[in-house]
């Protein structure tokens, strides 16, 4: 986080018991060559039992690579996760069996999630055959019983993916992940390759399972106006670090973060009559107040790419309105190279 750390809003929780998850100083780097990239650069949260924490940021900010590594997909460079008060990434790979049924993960891909050779009673059925809870006849009630849950019918479970709509595919990975009765699911983009009317059927399937089930979610998404809808607390991420973690309605009404604030602003008004008001940075003090942030993200980006962070602040006039610019200038192999990283204009 930047200097805004200290003027993060600290959300009060009703819940006084320890957190499910906490995450310490999670980082996740991938070499490339005698280089790293850092998907994730040092992640601190806390989730706490029956709640939803919304992971929002743009693509390639490491959104995904967080949720992997928190379930263990992908193996952490350095950190923490705590299930329960017990690290994780403590266990050997053959002592995870145990965590796995505690911690799952909804995907992102519909269609690829799901083996197209296997019929939806083996789909639903593999989790409880792998950790031997159920055989024969009773998985098989068990798997229609998880159909009804996800508002699917009993007769689907003879089918196969390719017989299916996004949707009621994305409803079969909801009910493979609740087979096992986890008590944290980690909701990878669950509704980005879905119709906008099917994202509020699998978003309200979420949240009245949730109240059903006592379920607590990490859900990582684009949407911020999705991700308020069902989110507790949202966390905002930037090229792999952390730069903004409040509850849902503080975010959206009072973000202290510029770059929370340019997500904000790309979230689309239904109503076209209605002007956008935007109220941030509406004199040039406020502007500067900001520029040790966007500077940050600057330099985080520098560690990357390796270019030199430069700052463009332009326009006084109120009707013109600020315009902020950073990019990156730096030579490679005698050639002039620039990369636009972050823009916003401010009224």
């Amino acid at each position: 986080m930047v200097s805004l750390k200290n003027k993060a809003v600290k959300v009060k929780t009703d819940n006084e018991n320890s957190p499910l998850v906490e995450i310490k100083n999670l980082k996740k780097h991938f070499p490339i060559g005698s280089q790293s990239l850092k998907a994730v650069d040092g992640l601190d949260l806390k989730i706490y039992p029956g709640e939803t924490v919304g992971l929002v940021g743009e693509s390639g900010c490491g959104k995904s690579t967080a949720g992997r590594t928190i379930t263990r997909l992908y193996e952490p460079t350095d950190g923490e996760v705590l299930f329960q008060g017990k690290n994780i990434f403590d266990y050997k790979p053959g002592e995870m069996s145990h965590i796995r049924r505690e911690i799952q993960m909804i995907f992102q891909d519909p269609y690829a999630s799901l083996n197209p050779r296997m019929k939806v009673e083996e789909l639903i059925g593999e989790p409880l055959a792998i950790h031997g809870i159920s055989k024969g006849k009773e998985r098989r009630k068990r798997v229609e019983d998880l159909l009804k849950l996800v508002g699917l019918s009993p007769e689907h479970i003879t089918r196969f993916p390719h017989e299916f709509s996004g949707g009621q595919r994305q409803r079969i990975g909801i009910a493979r992940a609740l087979a096992l009765n986890p008590k944290f699911i980690v909701c990878d983009e669950p509704i980005s390759a879905l119709d906008v009317s099917i994202q509020a059927q699998v978003v309200n399937l979420l949240k009245e399972l949730q109240k059903e089930m006592g379920l607590t979610y990490l859900f990582i998404a684009h949407d911020l106006s999705m991700v308020k809808y069902i989110s507790d607390r949202i966390l905002v991420m930037y090229l792999g670090k952390m730069m903004e973690l409040s509850d849902s309605d503080s975010l959206t009404k009072d973000p202290l973060h510029p770059y929370t604030q340019a997500l904000l602003s790309a979230v689309p008004i239904p109503d076209p009559t209605i002007k956008r008001k935007e109220s941030y940075l509406k004199a040039m003090y406020q502007v500067r107040s900001i520029r040790r942030a966007v500077v940050y993200s600057g330099l985080a980006a520098l560690k990357r790419w390796r270019y030199a962070p430069v700052l463009y602040l332009n326009g006084k006039n109120k009707n013109q309105g600020i315009s902020l610019l950073v990019i990156y200038i730096g030579k490679q192999k005698n050639q002039l190279h620039m990369r636009l990283v972050f823009f916003y204009t401010f009224k």
